[in-house]
């Protein structure tokens, strides 16, 4: 059973899109690590004050599965050719991938949405299917290891989806 999971944040994070996930995660038993790009706290969209393990060097890590997170913040996590290839090499290595609301943007730019069936909040349905996916604005998506919601609302089911994978369900 997956152990390990990595969390990408920035700020401008969507705090609901963290917490809720976070949390659940955690009650599963899962080891959560927060990473941001510079190591340091981060600001969510609406000024929670969220705590990072650590910074890019955390990267270089084992982990089993990564969650990203919406809001703002995946247009800043997008820019660190770090981030990109540790994405690149998550996906690529079979593991579970699970993006919410903007997150995909981050899927996007590591180059790994193209051919697959993905949802995520409707403002970029065209920047996902620019880059090949296949946007279905379902709620919940799950396309092999790409598991990937819309929104906030979306969350119970995404997570469900998730945690079943991360359990080989």
């Amino acid at each position: 059973m997956s152990r390990k999971i990595a969390v990408l944040v920035a700020d401008f994070v969507e705090e609901v899109e963290f917490i809720y996930p976070y949390y659940r995660l955690k009650e599963e038993g899962f080891e959560v690590v927060v990473i941001s790009p510079g190591g340091k706290p981060v600001k969510g969209k609406k000024g929670l004050a969220i705590s990072v393990d650590g910074g890019l060097e955390l990267l270089k890590e084992e982990y089993d599965a990564l969650y990203i997170p919406g809001g703002y913040a995946p247009d800043r996590l997008r820019r660190y050719g770090e981030i990109l290839d540790f994405v690149r090499n998550m996906h690529d290595a079979g593991k579970p991938v699970c993006s919410i609301c903007h997150g995909p943007w981050v899927l996007i730019s590591a180059g790994v949405v193209k051919g697959k069936k993905v949802t995520a909040y409707f403002a970029i349905k065209d920047d996902l299917v620019n880059a090949g996916a296949h946007y279905t604005g379902n709620p919940v998506e799950v396309d092999g290891n790409l598991i990937t919601g819309t929104d906030p609302s979306s969350m119970p089911s995404l997570m469900k989806k998730f945690i079943d994978v991360l359990k080989g369900k």
